[in-house]
């Protein structure tokens, strides 16, 4: 079943198309790893699915309905949750009020506090500590875990390594296992191309705005994808699932 379609997209700031005429779909528990250099558009193609940032064109879809002019509060109720590149934690709180906050969307589901405490046990001994007293792997949990708070069906993570020690890294991925097994469909933008190729079911590389290949990460190797990444125009392989 598809769970997300996005169709024609386009997305500009400024005078800059930072996406253009983006195609593919999701299916429900699908993992997909986007990939490609910085600037190609990956960031900003993850924030107009979310609702943050208003397309010039194009459809989004979720769950068979449109989506594309719902706000970014109506998405997150819907079950599209945003794990922004920087983490956007509130420094003041602790690691349970950064956590609560996820849940005053109401939406009903099997994640609470127990459960991603359960997920992400690093969290446990420090449920009581102040968010800006935390390692950035710590961060990046619990900035995960607010967003799960929310019951999403469709999790959308942004730069997940960046700045994270392989230890960090190595803990989150961990962590981010139990989500694949209770059908929880991701988007993740990732720095690491070997890990992400590892841990996705497929891959959409993207260049200056546009999807330059898409397809099975079993079907695409680092060097195929690192070419696409430089700008050579390979056979795309698969298609769009819609």
């Amino acid at each position: 079943m598809t769970l997300l379609a996005v169709r024609g997209l386009c997305a500009v700031h400024g005078l800059l198309q930072a996406v253009r005429s983006v195609d593919f779909g999701l299916a429900e528990g699908e993992i997909l790893a986007l990939v490609g250099a910085n600037g190609a558009g990956k960031t900003t193609l993850l924030r107009t699915i979310a609702g943050v940032h208003t397309p010039a064109a194009g459809r989004v879809e979720f769950d068979g309905a449109d989506v594309t002019n719902c706000a970014p509060h109506v998405r997150v109720a819907r079950g599209i949750a945003l794990v922004p590149e920087g983490r956007r934690l509130f420094l003041n709180l602790t690691v349970e009020e950064n956590l609560r906050v996820g849940a005053v969307s109401g939406r009903k589901g099997s994640w609470d506090l127990d459960r991603v405490l359960e997920a992400f046990a690093l969290l446990r001994p420090l449920r009581k500590v102040k968010a800006t007293y935390l390692s950035g792997g710590e961060q990046q949990a619990t900035a995960i875990g607010r967003a799960l708070m929310t019951n999403p069906r469709l999790l959308l993570l942004d730069e997940l390594s960046l700045g994270l020690s392989p230890k960090a890294i190595d803990s989150v991925y961990a962590s981010l296992r139990s989500l694949s097994r209770a059908q929880t469909a991701i988007i993740l933008v990732e720095q690491d191309l070997q890990r992400g190729l590892s841990f996705a079911n497929r891959v959409v590389c993207m260049l200056e705005g546009q999807i330059v290949a898409q397809g099975r990460a079993n079907e695409l190797t680092r060097e195929q994808v690192m070419q696409h990444y430089f700008g050579a125009r390979l056979p795309a392989v698969g298609a769009m699932t819609a």
